[in-house]
């Protein structure tokens, strides 16, 4: 199914999609942050009785902030912060063995509905504000000059 300017139409509306992308952004930040807290101080930590890896979930904490105020910006750099705990968890998966290696894979997964999600946000945002930002153009053109706001009438298409 396409819209008529032959981009592929959503099945969602650009609002509910931005609320749902955003709520797995969130969830997932959440979740990393307290597996990597649950891991590194109880379930399966570097050494007896916790760790102090467990601070490697601070930079975690930062963008939680921007995501719940839902800043583009934020789920930008956090697209791109995520990649260093992907990375941690794809070795540790890899090179632990137990629960470490499954609390690992667990943290992949996550890494990467964090990414998606904090990609589609964007993709979302950017596609929703680009449309309006041309209905507004084409409003204040057609108020400037006095032209008619759709140009091209409904049935000539």
């Amino acid at each position: 199914m396409t819209a008529p300017d032959n981009t592929p139409a959503s099945p969602l509306p650009p609002r509910k999609a931005i609320a749902i992308t955003r709520l797995m952004a969130v969830t997932a930040l959440v979740s990393l942050i307290l597996l990597g807290l649950a891991w590194e101080l109880w379930l399966a930590p570097l050494r007896p009785g916790g760790s102090w890896w467990a601070l490697k979930v601070l930079p975690l904490t930062l963008p939680l902030g921007g995501l719940l105020k839902n800043r583009m910006y934020t789920y930008r750099w956090v697209s791109l912060l995520v990649w260093l705990y992907f990375t941690e968890g794809a070795v540790r998966a890899y090179s632990d063995t137990g629960l470490s290696a499954v609390l690992a894979f667990v943290q992949v997964v996550l890494c990467v509905e964090l990414f998606v999600a904090c990609a589609l946000h964007v993709r979302i945002r950017l596609r929703s504000a680009g449309k309006e930002a041309i209905a507004a153009d084409a409003a204040a053109y057609a108020e400037q000059f006095g032209a008619a706001k759709d140009p091209v009438p409904p049935g000539k298409q």
